[in-house]
């Protein structure tokens, strides 16, 4: 942010371009998109967030929501007008203590024109006031509001907020939240990071969370329901809490013997990707009929059909992994998103490789002897898969596959250091595959522009000569099944938007 500063001797001209109108002083409105090619709606242009104040009042019988959103943010631009995205009722709208003119336009924009403009650099406090139903509200055809039996949900990936709070939706603008969520006594609600307090009146609870290290907005959760809470301690010392429906009925045995498991796989996470990078850890596990399981920071969403078959700690692996790739270090754009799902199916590799069944390398010869040269697998581009394809299962195992070929050339020792250095290399912010490449070429002294190509970006499978030059699929007889598939595959429901 660079703040911009006024000569004394300029005092008087900056007062008369005051009396100007905005339009003519240069004032401009901040984009409806914040420039993604693969969202071009998705978050605004304009500020940039520093911190979410959500007040919130939820019925659980009605799926009402009442809330007071209090944002603190920065112009980037001399700005007359601003959005947020955003799909419940607003009632009222303030910028700066004063009340603004607020109107909709697009599927989920929500435009505020605050009685002054704002000059670039300056500091904004933007409040507003809004209700609504958010099971009743569809953007683009779809929800991300989960309508459960006892309340609802709010997650999914890449958007989720709109459905619960104004927000600049997209992952290049984090900040921190406090989540103060008021429901009937009985009722819980879960949210990120650390619960601060609960206090009861007159038949109602409020529940106050608090996540103070930077945080996108898809990443932001939301839970009201019925829950069974169990709290405990990582041997690194980190608090866990965990949540599970009341109503999980015979999954509910599966679903606790593996999110429970919780601190211990976030402490040998660790190992790999270095320390744990927030203050608090959990999981839960609301009475959803969704398939997918979502890296919500610190808390990761858990569907209980993920825990249909039994347990299945790979899952937990995959949504813990992402507290690194993708939580911490997040993308730069959505194009990106090979740097979260490669990364984080790899870690289930290395976790059946712990759990002695089947090796990453045995894992990476299956998943290339797996998908014949005309596969449509292979047309997928992991380091650019496009909109349609962003979590298509390419992303995930050609994505692993791609960072097996980069372990073997430039060897274990190399490896593991750029896997445990980069989360520190950009904590708390966001990057991008050509990022990675660099980074990994700076690591191990070796130009890696040729391997990235072959295995992130070429619509192809990449031949006999680079596989086995990438020590990938050596063997002359076809590998066997390894014994983690099942599980690993169980996850493969991937994050798509449910339907409407």
């Amino acid at each position: 942010m660079h703040r911009r500063l006024i000569a004394p001797g300029a005092f008087a001209a900056a007062s008369l371009m005051l009396a100007i109108p905005a339009s003519a002083a240069g004032f401009s409105p901040g984009a409806p998109g914040i420039g993604d090619p693969y969202y071009p709606d998705y978050g605004n242009g304009g500020y940039d967030v520093s911190h979410y104040d959500l007040r919130l009042k939820y019925q659980p019988a009605t799926d009402e929501l009442e809330g007071t959103a209090t944002l603190l943010a920065r112009t980037t631009q001399d700005l007359s007008r601003f959005d947020l995205d955003f799909l419940l009722d607003v009632s009222e709208v303030r910028v700066n203590g004063a009340k603004a003119s607020f109107a909709t336009s697009g599927e989920h924009e929500l435009e505020i024109t605050p009685k002054s403009p704002l000059a670039k650099g300056t500091s904004v406090t933007v409040v507003v006031r809004y209700r609504g139903v958010p099971s009743s509200k569809q953007a683009y055809g779809f929800t991300s509001w989960h309508r459960t039996a006892d309340g609802g949900v709010g997650a999914n990936e890449p958007e989720a907020a709109w459905w619960w709070f104004p927000s600049n939706d997209h992952p290049l603008d984090k900040a921190t939240y406090d989540v103060s969520v008021l429901v009937p006594d009985g009722s819980q609600a879960i949210s990120n990071g650390t619960l601060q307090s609960t206090s009861s009146r007159l038949g109602w609870t409020r529940w106050n969370w608090r996540s103070d290290k930077p945080q996108a907005t898809y990443l932001a959760t939301l839970a009201v329901g019925r829950f069974d809470i169990t709290t405990g301690t990582t041997d690194s010392g980190i608090p866990v809490v965990n949540a599970y429906s009341k109503d999980l009925g015979a999954n509910d045995g599966a679903a606790r013997a593996s999110v429970e498991r919780t601190g211990e796989i976030a402490d040998w996470l660790s190992g790999y990707f270095g320390p744990y990078p927030f203050d608090a850890l959990g999981g839960y596990v609301p009475n959803t009929n969704t398939g997918y399981a979502l890296e919500t920071q610190t808390r990761p969403f858990y569907s209980p059909r993920q825990f249909a078959n039994g347990s299945n700690t790979s899952v937990v692996v995959h949504e813990l992994a992402h507290q690194w790739y993708g939580d911490l270090v997040s993308v730069h754009g959505w194009k990106d998103i090979w740097i979260n799902e490669g990364f984080a199916r790899y870690a289930q590799w290395l976790w059946s490789e712990h759990e002695g069944e089947g090796t990453a390398q045995e894992l990476a010869d299956y998943v290339y002897a797996s998908h014949p040269a005309d596969d449509a697998f292979w047309t997928v581009k992991p380091g650019d898969p496009g909109p349609q394809n962003q979590f298509d299962i390419a992303v995930y195992d050609r994505g692993a596959l791609a960072l097996q070929a980069l372990r073997n050339e430039i060897g274990d020792e190399a490896f593991f250091a750029v896997l445990k250095g980069w989360p520190q290399e950009h904590a708390y912010g966001n990057a991008s595959v050509a990022d990675f490449q660099t980074y990994a070429e700076k690591v191990s002294g070796q130009p890696l522009a040729a391997l990235f190509d072959t295995w992130l970006f070429q619509p192809s499978k990449p031949g006999a000569p680079a596989a086995r030059g990438a020590s990938i699929a050596k063997a002359s007889v076809a590998p066997e099944r390894p014994k983690s598939w099942k599980k690993i595959a169980a996850t493969n429901d991937v994050h798509r938007q449910p339907s409407a």
